[in-house]
């Protein structure tokens, strides 16, 4: 019988991440912008450059705007229509998450986008560690036949969260994917491997490549705090996904 290793999700907010993902040997990619504000939806364009060309699994994040996560109608028809290109493009799952105002989840809205976007599959996102219970709304995400979770243990970072993360895992018993989140990075795979035993895990290996361009205006900030930041692209270590993907293995 073969073994089932724990999958290995990268973050990915542009091109260059998502092609150094896929040559690392990634389970999957979760596509999104704007991780400086906890990610928002990508654009139509990455999105199909990615679903066209590589050859892992694209996930993509449903979220129209930073803040909290309850939305009203016009949010949620805009929410929709992104639902719908994803499928038509070949997007193995979404990524969402939407709460009531007393911390519970909002299991209608939920099965209502579920439904939209079948055959796709679904991830509930870390909305989940806002949530009052959490083993309550685990119990409402299953029940409601959610695919992944991602979630930091209802604290910071995953490593913080171990604990709690263990026992959603334990409590789960296999019927929803717990992917261990935030400030997951190669070093720690490990430690969070052991006390956790989760099923996949969300990790990014972020580096900064010099930009091309030799005239730098230092004057003019685009809206990064630091002045040299417009002249810096993200990308992957690939060779440090490499080692991720080699831990989980073992």
């Amino acid at each position: 019988m073969m073994t089932r290793y724990p999958d290995l999700e990268i973050c990915c907010s542009n091109w260059l991440s998502a092609k150094e993902a896929d040559k690392a040997g990634a389970d999957r990619i979760e596509i999104c912008s704007a991780l400086g504000e906890g990610g928002l939806t990508p654009s139509a364009g990455f999105i199909k450059q990615c679903t066209h060309n590589l050859s892992l699994k694209t996930h993509v994040l449903i979220r129209p705007r930073s803040g909290d996560f309850i939305y009203n109608t016009e949010e949620i028809e805009i929410m929709k229509s992104d639902v719908v290109f994803c499928k038509k493009n070949r997007v193995d799952a979404i990524v969402l998450g939407f709460l009531n105002i007393d911390g519970s989840i909002d299991k209608e809205l939920t099965k209502e986008f579920i439904d939209l976007a079948q055959p796709m599959k679904v991830t509930f996102h870390r909305a989940f560690d806002m949530c009052k219970d959490p083993f309550i709304a685990l119990e409402d995400l299953i029940s409601l036949n959610i695919d992944y979770l991602l979630t930091s243990g209802q604290k910071s970072s995953a490593l913080e969260g171990a604990e709690m993360i263990h026992q959603l895992v334990v409590k789960s018993q296999g019927r929803i994917q717990i992917m261990a989140a935030s400030g997951v990075r190669t070093h720690l795979l490990k430690e969070l491997m052991q006390k956790t035993n989760a099923n996949a895990y969300h990790l990014s290996s972020r580096i900064n490549i010099n930009s091309q361009m030799e005239y730098r205006k230092s004057s003019v900030s685009m809206g990064s705090q630091s002045l040299d930041a417009e002249y810096i692209i993200e990308s992957q270590n690939i060779n440090d996904l490499i080692k991720a993907r080699k831990i989980l293995k073992t």
